[in-house]
């Protein structure tokens, strides 16, 4: 069973374009953690909202990877971008 955790981030005006190459350089990272699934990156430009779709095999493996990132200063980086901190989110998958 894997986790679905959502990211929904309001980006600075005028900074995704900035941003762009930061992702291409920080998401295999994020591709390749342990317990990563997949990584998706959506964009609405009209908004400056950018919304992370990731699959995760735990909640736990998610939290190890932002105590990584905090470590690291990519969080912190990625900040750098945004108006506001991320809102996440956990979902599990239901059986209907």
């Amino acid at each position: 069973m894997s986790v679905r955790v959502t990211l929904n981030c309001q980006v600075k005006p005028d900074q995704f374009q900035t941003l762009l190459p930061f992702l291409e350089d920080n998401l295999p990272n994020v591709r390749g953690f342990k317990g990563n699934m997949q990584v998706k990156v959506l964009f609405d430009e009209k908004n400056n909202e950018m919304f992370l779709d990731e699959e995760w095999l735990t909640v736990e493996s998610h939290h190890a990877y932002l105590n990584f990132i905090e470590q690291n200063g990519i969080l912190e980086e990625l900040g750098s971008f945004l108006r506001a901190p991320p809102t996440i989110k956990y979902f599990n998958k239901v059986e209907i």
